[in-house]
């Protein structure tokens, strides 16, 4: 069995700044890492691997910068990688990311089960699973909170929100999964080391027969025109005198506001 997790190196969100003149986001320099439920989709890869002896591939869409942030996905448990390498890809959409995903599976596979989180850490368009699956004409199960395998049957618990839904389909299939599906594990700094043992195609978009055009940001039907954080506005109240009326003064006005009991 050959399952196949998908995942997307993003801005890491706890670092990110907001410069004050423009709320714009500071992207430069920040680094790059793997969003939680690319995690679990991964994670629960690995699952399967230990329960039923499949050979895991972690594959992902991006630049150079993935030939360092893949280590820790290999470390994680899985067998080899493959990364699909261009300028290009950077700040790609979901379409033209699955074109390159979609022809990287066909060129690794094939595939038993493909497994991707459910939405990306930055923008969580909730996309890639149903694309994917379109792509590579596929069964999907989406929303996946629970999942077990048996003789090549995949029975899934889906999140509806209001209710819960158990559904079962054979493989091969494309899952996206949701973050109570597990809880990821931490890989050992031996693990991480030895990582960089494993296998590691890399492969560009001239290799996959895409046109990086095709690709690219611009090439995109939705073009993002803006992105700012909300404005905030500060009331600047200045509380002058001894520091023991300050501060009743201080509690006083926190409480009007709401923000003390």
């Amino acid at each position: 069995m050959h399952v196949v997790a998908c995942m997307k190196q993003t801005v890491d969100l706890q670092q990110i700044r907001i410069k004050r003149e423009t709320r714009q986001p500071v992207l430069e320099g920040m680094p790059l890492v793997f969003g939680d439920m690319d995690k679990n989709a991964l994670e629960e890869a690995v699952r399967i691997k230990e329960k039923h002896g499949a050979k895991v591939t972690v594959l992902s869409v991006g630049t150079t910068k993935l030939k360092e942030g893949i280590l820790e996905a290999l470390a994680m448990g899985a067998d080899e990688a493959c990364i699909v390498v261009d300028p290009a890809c950077e700040g790609s959409e979901p379409n033209s990311t699955v074109l390159a995903l979609a022809e990287a599976i066909k060129k690794i596979g094939p595939a038993d089960v493909i497994l991707v989180g459910e939405g990306s850490a930055d923008n969580y368009s909730g996309q890639i699973g149903s694309r994917l699956a379109e792509a590579l004409k596929m069964p999907l199960i989406t929303y996946v909170r629970e999942l077990s395998m048996e003789s090549g049957t995949v029975k899934a618990t889906r999140d509806r929100e209001a209710a819960l839904e158990i559904v079962k389909a054979k493989a091969p299939l494309v899952i996206s999964v949701t973050s109570e599906i597990n809880k990821p594990r931490r890989a050992p700094l031996t693990q991480i080391l030895r990582a960089s043992r494993k296998p590691l195609t890399i492969l560009s978009l001239k290799e996959l027969g895409l046109d990086s055009i095709l690709v690219k940001s611009a090439s995109s039907a939705v073009q993002v025109i803006r992105n700012v954080a909300p404005e905030q506005e500060r009331k600047g109240i200045i509380l002058e005198g001894e520091l023991d009326d300050a501060v009743e003064k201080l509690v006083s006005a926190l409480k009007k506001e709401g923000a003390l009991p």
